[in-house]
């Protein structure tokens, strides 16, 4: 498969990844979002509960700073969690992605 038929976007977030892992996570923030919102879709399903080990176990088949990347994905409204930290949840849109049909 062609890179090419890949849209823009997906160029970008694939070039944070190295054989699966993110190599880093970008300071820029519009790049940052693109791989926040890339995280949310690809690794946490709508409409099911999640506890703060399985969110940290999710994110470190990426990358070893979970604690990180859930907090960017709590601040950027891309997960969701109650108020005493025990269930987290994908937020209902992501910023960037096509409705499901």
């Amino acid at each position: 498969m062609s890179r090419t038929a890949m849209p823009p976007e997906a160029h970008q977030v694939a070039d944070l990844f190295s054989g699966g892992r993110l190599i880093a996570v970008p300071r820029r923030t519009a790049r940052r979002e693109q791989l926040l919102a890339h995280l949310a879709e690809t690794l946490f399903a709508p409409d099911r509960a999640y506890t703060e080990s399985e969110v940290n176990d999710a994110l470190r088949t990426v990358h070893e700073d979970c604690s990180a990347l859930r907090r960017y994905l709590i601040t950027a409204g891309l997960l969701t969690r109650t108020r005493d930290g025990s269930s987290y949840r994908r937020a209902a849109a992501i910023p960037g992605t096509s409705p499901a049909a």
